[in-house]
């Protein structure tokens, strides 16, 4: 047992539990806009290998999600319509002004960037807005506990017994360990499902429950993929070494952020 990856898992998820408890959607928004810094950081230096990123606009992008709670709604929606081909238009514009120094490579990568870590990152501030019979403070716990409890269960059950090799994008994952990882989420969110009902006196489907997890399981371990094939694609090991054991922010978030917007999808339309 790698003792930096336990020891930075002890110290790391209380802090975690109590910013989504006692926070509210402000500091939340502020915190996401801090995480996605710090991934867009790793992406930029990990591409850095082989090309270069716009990073002024990139940082502006994922800094941005600071104030999706403090800007009206309406512009919000409106920037939601006109973000890409907007964002498109200044890349663009940087290939003509740099007299091709900054090439279609270069904004390609930077494009990529922004609805990576951008795209996904928006949708857990996001999520914890939620304002209803079932807040979002309630919500948000469905992607930490999927993508968590999928990782936690899919490395304790694939380390021990996993036998055949999923993909050639990471090796290390098993067929064994995939399945473990859904019934793990699966087996967490229900109990956690059983705890709100009980103590919060709401009335959530199980059904509806299990099968949304299910699928929020599924996308978290292609969100793991899809981390491990730039890693692979970049010739690094880990993103950073921000976390000891654990790797960088993006090693911490692949999962959580690729849930994000189907989880909040689902849950805005079934629970």
């Amino acid at each position: 047992m790698n003792i930096k990856r336990v020891l930075t898992t002890i110290i790391g998820f209380p802090i975690v539990l109590l910013v989504f408890i006692f926070g509210n959607k402000y500091i939340i928004d502020v915190v996401a806009a801090v995480i996605a810094i710090f991934a867009m950081n790793e992406y930029i230096k990990c591409v850095s290998k082989k090309s270069k990123v716009i990073s002024w606009i990139s940082y502006l992008s994922v800094a941005s999600i600071s104030l999706i709670h403090i800007i009206p709604i309406n512009l919000i929606k409106l920037f939601i319509i006109f973000g890409i081909p907007l964002l498109l238009l200044i890349l663009f514009l940087h290939i003509i002004i740099s007299n091709m120094k900054i090439n279609f490579e270069n904004i390609s990568y930077t494009l990529m960037g922004i609805l990576y870590i951008f795209g996904f990152c928006i949708f857990l501030p996001l999520t914890y807005g939620i304002e209803g019979e079932i807040s979002g403070k309630i919500l948000v716990w469905y992607i930490i506990l999927s993508a968590w409890g999928t990782d936690i269960f899919a490395f304790l059950i694939g380390h021990r017994f996993g036998k055949r090799k999923f993909s050639k994008v990471s090796p290390n994952k098993s067929v064994e360990g995939c399945i473990a990882g859904i019934l793990g989420a699966l087996l967490i969110n229900l109990c956690f499902t059983v705890g709100v009902n009980i103590f919060l006196g709401l009335e959530i489907s199980y059904l509806t429950v299990a099968i949304i997890v299910v699928l929020l399981s599924i996308i978290g371990q292609i969100g793991d993929f899809a981390a491990s094939s730039i890693k692979r694609h970049f010739e690094v090991k880990d993103f950073s070494e921000l976390f000891p054991g654990h790797g960088g922010m993006i090693d911490r978030i692949d999962s959580v952020i690729f849930i994000a917007p189907f989880a909040y999808l689902l849950v805005t339309m079934f629970l």
